[in-house]
């Protein structure tokens, strides 16, 4: 194991260490006995006034050393069977739970990803790898059902426009007192429903470009990205009448400059697109300590609380029977959701009580992370 954190309880690699030595201690113990124990009647004599010489003459009722050998040799062939079997019991019992990984992840691999392996007790490397093992499989069992959810509303909003065009032309060839106006009136009806897919379809795309995570990490400033969206935005903004106060202070970070500039103009597209006539968005940049911290705040509907984590996901609007042509398509809170992901910054959204929404993205305010370059 790599990780530096003690793992509770006793590891495996000391357990299999007890197990093995107390192995060796029986075996070598038994042999002990087995040679030790006929040595013991073996009989020593030394001739009277002679120095001990140390030589065994074998007076006594003893065995001899032919048989002493013998008997090590028929010790050690019982060792070898009892050993291995030792052996094998100990083996199956450590290697049990790795027949349980590779069972439930078969059984996974083929489908049900709601399996979790669930090894429990004793807590040593290898439910430990199992506990991250279930945590894997957690987070892809979201994964794919968050696709799955995506894939069925991606289908339903690019259905509903394309029924429409559908209906359009069909009324228009069916009549046979159209004359020039009413069919150039439905060609243009039908340019704006090929205008509001072609926009879906970009939506769907930076969608999915946020989600595949960061490829790059340069050296970003949020106040000169905010400026550069607020370039092309403040028109917008002064048609519905909507004024916009800027805080702009240098706060520098790491990231995807491309998808940090999708981030910030759906913000901002988000709040003047739910706000009122003469509503205001205040848009600020501060460095606060180790963060790079965005916020965009603006008047507008009040907001329930319960229904702000819905706002980021894929396809939510909080008013689900506007017009999608002029409310837009629920998918720029979850950019903005997919973006903060992939940078690990911290994303935070709550309801004024006035009305309106206050979101504050906060970025690391340091080096680009190590990708084992």
């Amino acid at each position: 194991m790599t990780d530096s954190q003690p793992l509770p309880g006793r590891s495996l690699q000391a357990r299999l260490t007890l197990f093995y030595a107390m192995g060796i201690f029986i075996a070598g113990l038994v042999v002990l006995v087995i040679v030790e124990v006929p040595l013991a009647g073996v009989k020593s004599s030394t001739p009277v006034g002679s120095p001990p010489s140390g030589a065994i003459t074998g007076t006594g009722n003893g065995i001899g050393p032919h048989q002493l050998l013998a008997g090590s040799a028929v010790a050690l062939a019982i060792l070898i069977p009892v050993a291995l079997a030792a052996g094998w019991f100990v083996a199956g019992r450590f290697l049990r739970p790795l027949r349980a990984i590779t069972t439930t992840a078969r059984a996974i691999s083929a489908g049900n990803l709601h399996q979790r392996l669930n090894l429990g007790e004793p807590a040593d490397e290898l439910t430990e790898l199992g506990r991250i093992l279930d945590e894997l499989f957690a987070r892809l069992e979201a994964s794919f059902e968050a696709q799955r959810h995506f894939v069925a509303n991606a289908s339903h909003e690019l259905r509903t426009p394309l029924a429409g065009l559908r209906t359009l032309l069909e009324v228009a060839l069916a009549d046979p007192d159209a004359d020039a106006g009413t069919l150039r009136s439905a060609c243009q009806e039908a340019l704006a429903l090929g205008g509001h897919q072609e926009r879906l379809v970009q939506a769907l795309l930076a969608l999915a470009g946020s989600e595949r995570g960061v490829t790059r990490w340069d050296t970003v400033d949020l106040a000169r990205v905010v400026e550069g969206v607020l370039a092309s935005r403040r028109d917008q903004a002064t048609q519905k009448g909507i004024g916009l106060a800027v805080h702009l202070t240098p706060a520098v970070t790491a990231g995807d400059p491309r998808l940090i500039e999708s981030l910030v103009t759906n913000l901002v597209d988000n709040a003047v697109r739910h706000n009122h006539p003469g509503g205001h968005v205040q848009i600020t940049t501060q460095t606060s300590g180790t963060r790079a911290t965005l916020t965009v705040a603006n008047s507008g509907p009040v907001v329930p609380g319960r229904q702000i984590q819905r706002l980021f996901e894929p396809f939510q609007r909080l008013a689900p029977d506007r017009d999608s042509r002029r409310e837009g398509y629920g998918l720029g809170l979850a950019i903005v959701n997919a973006v903060a992901q992939a940078h690990h910054a911290t994303l935070t959204a709550g309801a004024r009580p006035e009305g309106g929404l206050t979101v504050t993205v906060r970025f690391a305010h340091a080096a680009p992370p190590n990708l084992g370059r």
